[in-house]
């Protein structure tokens, strides 16, 4: 037993490390360079305390590239959205938790080993800033497609576009749609949107599992 305590004990504290300098050590070393029009896009981050999703500005090329949104019946076009919000994540913790009191066993033990992934897609109207939950980044034309096209790769694609989960949603305003890719305790949700600011020209710590990791980082690189 105390051989068990002391491994799980060493086990804890290589991950607190690891997190602490996935915080401090920057990805990438160097901040990239803006591109003519430094600015025109503002994109949100948001954050609970364990999850982050990124929030796209709403306008008519972007309700283009995700023309499917409006096929599943999400409101897109409704003069009050300004935003949608997206996040991956684990599927069975998505999908079986839509709040803290619905925590059950079995979708924690998957989110902690490996699980099977979902996109989750939301529905905004304005998003309040300055919040300790918000954080905005303006960034240019070439970094915001870019970050598009990183969005879009994480839909898995079927016969007829990204496959929406049925009968799978917290509200009449967001959707659930298989995922590529697998969620585990390593590389999970905010590891996600670490990666999808990282293409959008916005640097992280090395390795963000976590929101207040990945806010460190932010505020201490951009």
């Amino acid at each position: 037993m105390r051989k068990f305590l002391r491994y799980l004990a060493m086990l804890v504290e290589a991950v607190f490390l690891a997190s602490a300098l996935g915080t401090v050590v920057p990805r990438p070393l160097w901040p990239a360079a803006m591109a003519e029009g430094e600015g025109t896009r503002h994109i949100l981050v948001l954050k609970n305390p364990i999850h982050t999703d990124i929030a796209v500005p709403l306008d008519d090329d972007v309700r283009r590239r995700f023309a499917f949104l409006a096929s599943a019946g999400l409101p897109v076009d409704a003069p009050e959205a300004r935003f949608i919000v997206l996040g991956w994540g684990g599927r069975a913790f998505y999908l079986e938790t839509p709040t803290w009191s619905q925590l059950k066993a079995e979708p924690v033990l998957k989110a902690l080993t490996v699980d099977d992934s979902v996109m989750h897609v939301d529905v905004a109207g304005a998003i309040k800033e300055p919040h300790p939950d918000v954080a905005g980044f303006d960034i240019d034309e070439a970094h915001f497609a870019a970050l598009l096209d990183y969005i879009a790769a994480s839909f898995q694609q079927g016969p007829n576009g990204p496959m929406v989960v049925e009968n799978a949603g917290y509200s009449t305003y967001d959707r659930f749609y298989e995922a590529n890719g697998h969620f585990n305790a390593l590389v999970g949700c905010n590891t996600w949107t670490a990666a999808g600011l990282r293409v959008a020209g916005i640097r992280t710590g090395w390795w963000n599992p976590l929101p207040v990791s990945l806010w460190w980082s932010m505020g201490l690189y951009d």
